[in-house]
């Protein structure tokens, strides 16, 4: 968390001196009175007001300034639009080469996503859920699993015969789990250990 001493005249020239030097307005910080200025006679050898300025945790400056340093480092030039949700913060990213961002199925944007909570929920009491997307990347792929899933459910229909899908990751699954649930002609379970765990179809008996 970003803290700095400021001192000024008065206590609000020593927060206008702190809040400039943090680049940051009012409501992003708190701050401590550590001396509350003295004057001398006839104002000679007058002591500075000295405050301690804290910057508020927040999430969502959490959040973009790791991704910041990592897009920075692998050489992107990203922008970010964040929101919060309650206790979910949803942040999209957009610029060029952001299939680098998605990588393989997903796969990097979830590492990103995974590393990304970790940061924002480091040392908090309450859980805040992160989530990631870059050009609609979760919407197309939650529409892409679910007419996965209705297609390999009607051939287990059809066929009578089960069906395993390919390894995915927990959140994949439960779109898949999700997509089946009212079937009335199969059931679907996870089996086998991760990341090699997988969505199992089945005809109903």
């Amino acid at each position: 968390m970003k803290q700095i001493e400021a001192t000024g005249k008065t206590l609000n020239d020593a927060l206008t001196a702190g809040l400039t030097q943090m680049g940051l307005s009012l409501d992003q910080v708190d701050y401590e009175i550590l001396d509350e200025g003295a004057k001398g006679f006839l104002g000679i050898g007058t002591r500075p007001v000295r405050l301690r300025l804290s910057q508020k945790d927040d999430p969502i400056a959490r959040a973009e300034g790791f991704l910041s340093e990592v897009t920075r480092l692998i050489g992107l030039d990203v922008s970010f639009e964040s929101e919060m949700d309650g206790e979910a913060l949803r942040v999209n990213m957009s610029g060029e080469s952001q299939g680098i961002l998605i990588g393989h199925r997903g796969e990097t944007l979830d590492a990103l996503q995974y590393l990304c909570s970790l940061k924002v929920n480091r040392g908090r009491e309450d859980y805040i859920r992160v989530t990631l997307d870059t050009e609609n990347y979760r919407a197309k792929r939650e529409q892409t699993l679910i007419n996965l899933a209705n297609r390999m459910a009607q051939k287990v229909a059809r066929t009578g015969r089960r069906m395993a899908m390919e390894p995915m990751n927990p959140y994949e699954r439960r779109i898949m789990h999700a997509a089946l649930q009212n079937n009335e002609y199969v059931v679907t379970h996870s089996e086998g250990e991760e990341p090699n765990r997988r969505v199992v179809i089945l005809p109903k008996h």
